[in-house]
């Protein structure tokens, strides 16, 4: 007895190794594509995974996170998601009009969930927000509505402003419908233009050489390779005088004057639970995309000093934050 005891105990053993094998091939994998750095992602990351730990998923442990980083560039992403896709990962997280349009193309058949995406339909990315109809959801950021708003409360801030610079990544396709609204906002307060067209971040430094003297005032394109290099950004900006806007907080974090926009960190948050869904069954095209219930306005008092510019205490009022 006890022998035929000790074999079974060492049969038991044996087999311990090749079941955890077996379970760690089965745990699923997320394949992670970050549009900018992973320092410039870091509150963004840490909200998805921490979302993700609430739901039961620590990664390591029961699910596998494969991070890559484009850092900003959009030719990047075609090959991101080619090698995520060559994985066989169970679902693709990403955010940005450009990088899910890059999934798009790349597969039909993994689940993409997509934390913030400026306009979702116009750009083509689902058919309509109630029913996605594909393998493609997420949420939605209301950008191109929020932008004439921005421009509001930047001239509320800038009374005096009359000439408005626009800086617009011409390759991200949300960047210039954006564009087009901001446009249209500003003939409508009789403000004047000038779009200044970006690619790469070699472009940034000779774009400020071209509106240095002709606008008071720049507006920020929602764009992963600006929200990359916001600190560049602001830096040559303050230079020059020249407040600035965005939509996001990560912005005025850098230096901005002002952002106004939806809460990406919680967008992150709620696109962990889409991934949670999906994981356990529930199909991309049953997950209608939502659209942001709550808009954030962050006013940076410490650059409006350095500007020389008083902030009025009615907009301060209406601010969500004040940084100071």
């Amino acid at each position: 007895m006890r022998r035929r005891q000790f074999i079974a105990l060492l049969g038991g053993a044996v087999a311990l190794p090749f079941a955890s094998r077996a379970q760690q091939a089965a745990m699923p994998v997320i394949g992670f594509l970050g549009t900018g750095t992973p320092s410039s992602w870091s509150q963004w990351t840490s909200a998805f995974v921490n979302r993700l730990r609430e739901l039961g998923w620590i990664e390591g442990r029961n699910v596998k996170i494969e991070y890559r980083w484009a850092e900003g560039q959009n030719e990047r992403y075609a090959a991101i998601v080619a090698e995520l896709v060559q994985l066989k990962v169970d679902v693709i997280v990403t955010q940005g009009t450009p990088a899910v349009l890059a999934g798009k193309r790349a597969t039909a058949v993994i689940p993409i969930v997509f934390a913030s995406a400026g306009d979702p339909v116009g750009n083509g990315i689902v058919e309509n927000l109630a029913r996605p109809n594909g393998n493609i959801t997420g949420m939605s950021a209301q950008a191109t509505d929020s932008a004439p708003k921005r421009l509001e409360l930047l001239r509320e801030a800038v009374p005096t402003l009359r000439t408005l610079a626009i800086m617009a990544n011409v390759g991200n396709p949300f960047s210039m419908l954006e564009v087009t609204e901001v446009q249209g906002a500003a003939r409508t307060l009789g403000i004047n233009t000038a779009t200044s067209e970006i690619r790469r971040v070699e472009d940034i430094a000779p774009a400020f050489d071209l509106i240095k003297g002709h606008a008071e005032a720049l507006f920020l394109s929602t764009d992963p390779l600006l929200v990359t290099n916001r600190m560049r950004i602001n830096t040559l900006a303050q230079s020059m005088q020249m407040p600035t806007i965005g939509s996001w907080r990560e912005f005025v974090e850098a230096g901005s004057l002002m952002s106004y926009g939806s809460n990406i960190p919680d967008q992150f948050r709620r696109a962990a639970e889409y991934v949670d869904k999906i994981l356990r069954g529930v199909k991309p095209a049953d997950l209608p995309v939502e659209q942001p219930t709550k808009f954030d306005l962050i006013i940076n008092l410490k650059t409006a000093k350095i500007l020389g510019i008083e902030i009025p205490a009615t907009l301060l009022a209406r601010a969500d934050e004040v940084i100071e």
